[in-house]
């Protein structure tokens, strides 16, 4: 099961080129600033999270925004592959971690915050 979610991401199910996990170009410019500033990173179960505990109303939004289609996507990928939304989330957070820029917070299931 875990082998088809991979090759379903690796098909571009999860992280289509240039609209990486359906997220609008509004709320992921506001949201790649906001990782820029360190307020905003990715999680170990493939949403988006608050590094700072909180943001001004604009971020939480974007972020919000962004989680809720990222959601769907993985609804989508555990329907096609068999898995649980949250396995294909998880999986889907190795491959964001992998791409994370240096200076970016990042955090893995039961970790900490952690600056790439």
């Amino acid at each position: 099961m875990i082998r088809r979610l991979f090759i379903a991401l690796a098909l571009g199910f999860g992280l289509a080129a240039g609209q990486a996990l359906a997220q609008p170009d509004s709320a992921k410019t506001i949201v790649d600033a906001a990782k820029a500033k360190g307020i905003v990173g990715e999680q170990g179960d493939g949403f988006l999270g608050f590094v700072t505990g909180s943001a001004d109303p604009t971020v939480t939004a974007a972020v919000d925004q962004i989680n809720a289609g990222r959601a769907q996507v993985y609804k989508g990928i555990a329907a096609r592959t068999g898995v649980s939304d949250a396995a294909a989330g998880e999986a889907t957070a190795v491959q964001l971690f992998s791409r994370t820029p240096a200076g970016e917070y990042y955090r893995p299931l039961g970790g900490a915050w952690t600056r790439k």
